[in-house]
């Protein structure tokens, strides 16, 4: 019914903050989602929530589900030194790289508020971040068979990642995300193998065009389009005050 179908986006930036601790707060919003979906099923039924999280990580690396450890480079004895961490995670994807100046964005959304498709959800956050890069003056798009934003995509040698994207979904809730380099030490990119491909380099904003990039700036271009691709409504949230409350029924 369409009077369940909920566009509105609860938002929030958590600033500079630990990849564990992200991890437990989108899992608490999923399983929240996921919670209200299994209540609709026997009960009074009311809208699902959404919830969209931007944050920096301090360095890390995390492993996704479909991904080998043989591609991170470093030996983990070894991460002290570069002063990052390391985490196998439950989103599809191989390898990746977060750190300080990367704009990380975690939706956490029941997609049959919008369209039940994970090929959809996926198309819209790339374009999402094309749509940014085209307000630089950055043209950018996909490559057949790669997930996330490239430069130059058509040309085999010189085709760039840009944004990386990875999720997890049950029963159309998803979580997890993009990474989008925006003044970002792409020099941690030697540690790994980008998302396990070899023959493809990675650059950032700043790369590109060869300046630093304000990162609210970068945040409230790509609010924005998150609007727009999704027809979504930002509102405001915080999650320590605002966190939903599941009421667990028996049985």
């Amino acid at each position: 019914m369409d009077s369940l179908i909920n566009k509105k986006v609860s938002f929030q930036d958590l600033g500079l903050r630990p990849f564990d601790e992200c991890w437990d707060i989108q899992t608490s919003l999923f399983e929240s989602i996921l919670e209200q979906k299994k209540q609709n099923r026997d009960h009074p039924k009311s809208p699902t929530n959404n919830y969209l999280l931007f944050v920096e990580h301090p360095h890390v690396f995390t492993l996704g589900k479909n991904g080998t450890a043989d591609n991170l480079l470093i030996d983990l004895n070894d991460l002290s030194s570069i002063n990052a961490s390391y985490f196998p995670i439950n989103r599809g994807g191989d390898i990746t790289y977060h750190g300080q100046g990367q704009l990380v964005a975690y939706p956490v959304v029941d997609l049959e508020n919008f369209k039940p498709d994970l090929s959809y959800f996926l198309r819209a956050m790339e374009e999402a971040v094309i749509l940014v890069l085209k307000d630089y003056g950055i043209g950018s798009g996909r490559i057949d068979g790669l997930t996330g934003v490239w430069l130059e995509p058509e040309n085999e040698k010189k085709a760039r990642k840009i944004c990386a994207i990875g999720i997890k979904t049950s029963r159309w809730v998803t979580m997890h995300g993009l990474a989008f380099n925006i003044n970002t030490d792409l020099e941690y990119f030697d540690y790994i193998v980008p998302c396990g491909i070899e023959d493809k380099g990675v650059t950032s904003l700043e790369k590109e065009l060869g300046k630093k990039v304000p990162m609210e700036e970068v945040k409230e271009s790509l609010k924005e389009k998150f609007e727009l691709t999704f027809g979504m409504e930002l509102i405001p949230f915080n999650f320590k005050t605002d966190r939903p409350l599941v009421r667990h029924t028996a049985g």
